[in-house]
């Protein structure tokens, strides 16, 4: 299988993302699978910009190291990124208008010029875009691959577009967010299609303001859900804790970058699992789902409002900078599941209270409440089992076995593909299956995180029982998420 890298990099609004998107569009529709991840500073204009989109005629979930083709929209783009260019690969420069490169791309691909003009007709300033395009069609004399035309059906798609759709298939009434990087996407998603699905998106001035609000539209039956990034999470978290004690169903999408603090903004980790476990104070139910594709994004997201209309209890979608804004192939269709509404004007406390409402402070009373919330564990860890909580992936009879959640999942699936290995990709974060401990004995465990610390590695321990060693951990915390080949390499070290 051949596996072609191209690199789109220049200077904010310069527009690596339109030609990205073009290019993608393009090779999808002749039958290519398409895998494109963004790498983009917290800047409106200047700073460096780049794109890396691969492509193959099998199906590829990640970006490799080496690059086939580097199109150099300014001059930074050359400096940074030669190092990487294949022997055999192009650099093509001399020009900042990214449909000129488009021009070149097509021709380098094979592709004809009616072809790149049906793409552009779906842009705005058509003439002046084939103007450009045109120039660079004719003057790109070199060839990159030939070209493959194939009926498959395929789809394509960012893992923010999935939870979006996911949400909106629920039955989502009320969104509410402050932009915070990387959920801000998800704000613009819904408030575009917030007209035609019927449904209300709110941007507020804080995330206090934003939870708050939430929960009041809960209160009145509104299928609600929030978004934000860590630093704003903390905020919502007395609210989350308030949920837990009221019992008020709310979905709150939590898209991960690197911290802590402001952290690096515009850049992915996985380092939230802990606090999305644990934040709030006291104890309460709650469920946390990783989704690790886009079908996932979907799917997890009505999963979400189903377990938090059920049992009224806060719902945690926990994705990341990586799986929210890069864009993949699928052919499956996603498997939704209804949730009724469940919540109706009645009392409401944040106190301990009473089933009429009414704050309570007799032991008894308190002693009934607990149990009754915490009955509801038992109940949600039964109805759980009707979903893929995790996936075994690979070879089932090796010993070997690589342990991961969320968006490590694509780099993964590309780089086991050369060994005899096996792969639990871990969905249901809470509840966490009980079955993990019997798959996992007697393996030799690798584990794979974005983060420094393996906070999924502690979770099995504390669940399991079982110890990953340090020497098995695949740890990155640079803020980039993990190459196919580099983590060939990696993987290939610790297999016995």
């Amino acid at each position: 299988m051949k596996r072609y890298n191209i690199l789109f990099g220049g200077k904010a609004g310069q527009g690596p993302n339109l030609i990205t998107n073009l290019i993608g569009g393009a090779l999808i529709k002749r039958g290519y699978y398409v895998f494109y991840a963004r790498d983009y500073q917290s800047l409106i204009r200047g700073g460096h910009n780049f794109n890396v989109l691969t492509f193959s005629n099998e199906p590829v979930y990640s970006n490799d190291s080496k690059l086939d083709v580097i199109i150099c929209m300014d001059e930074e783009t050359e400096k940074i990124h030669q190092k990487d260019l294949k022997k055999d690969g192009f650099i093509l420069k001399g020009s900042s208008d990214n449909m000129y490169y488009a021009g070149r791309i097509f021709k380098m691909l094979g592709m004809d010029l009616k072809e790149l003009e049906n793409a552009l007709k779906e842009l705005k300033n058509f003439e002046n875009n084939m103007q450009a395009a045109k120039k660079g069609y004719e003057e790109e004399k070199n060839t990159l691959c030939e070209t493959i035309s194939s009926k498959k059906k395929l789809y394509f798609g960012s893992g923010t577009e999935n939870i979006a759709i996911g949400a909106i298939d629920s039955g989502l009434d009320f969104y509410c967010a402050y932009p915070m990087t990387p959920s801000t996407p998800l704000l613009g998603e819904l408030a575009g299609r917030q007209i035609e699905e019927n449904f209300i998106v709110l941007e507020l001035d804080s995330e206090i303001s934003v939870i708050g609000a939430a929960i009041g539209t809960a209160i009145t039956g509104a299928k609600a859900m929030v978004g934000t990034s860590g630093g704003g999470y903390d905020l919502m978290t007395e609210f989350v804790s308030m949920a837990g004690m009221a019992e008020i169903p709310l979905v709150i999408y939590l898209a991960q970058r690197p911290g802590p603090s402001t952290g690096l903004p515009t850049y992915t980790a996985q380092g939230d699992l802990n606090l999305a476990r644990h934040s709030g104070h006291g104890e309460f139910i709650r469920t946390v789902f990783a989704p690790g594709d886009i079908n996932e994004c979907q799917e997890l997201a009505s999963q979400a409002f189903y377990f938090s209309q059920k049992y009224k209890i806060p719902s945690i979608v926990l994705n990341d900078k990586h799986l929210a804004e890069s864009f993949y192939t699928s052919t499956e269709v996603p498997k939704l599941i209804h949730s009724e509404k469940t919540t109706f004007l009645r009392k409401y406390n944040s106190y301990e209270h009473g089933e009429d409402g009414i704050v309570t402070e007799d032991s008894e009373v308190v002693n009934q409440n607990v149990k009754k919330r915490f009955a509801k564990q038992e109940e949600i860890k039964k109805d759980a089992k009707k979903f893929t909580r995790y996936k075994i992936l690979g070879d089932k009879d090796s010993s070997n076995m690589i342990v991961s959640w969320g968006s490590t999942k694509g780099a993964i699936l590309d780089a086991m593909k050369d060994f005899e290995v096996q792969f639990l990709q871990i969905i249901y974060m809470d509840p966490f299956p009980e079955e993990i401990e019997e798959i996992i004995d007697g393996k030799n465990l690798i584990l794979i995180e974005n983060n420094a610390t393996g906070q999924l590695g502690s979770l099995i321990r504390e669940k399991t029982g079982v110890l990953i060693s340090e020497r098995n951990k695949i740890l990155r915390y640079d803020g980039r998420p993990f190459l196919a080949d580099e983590l060939r390499g990696e993987i290939k070290r610790r297999l016995r």
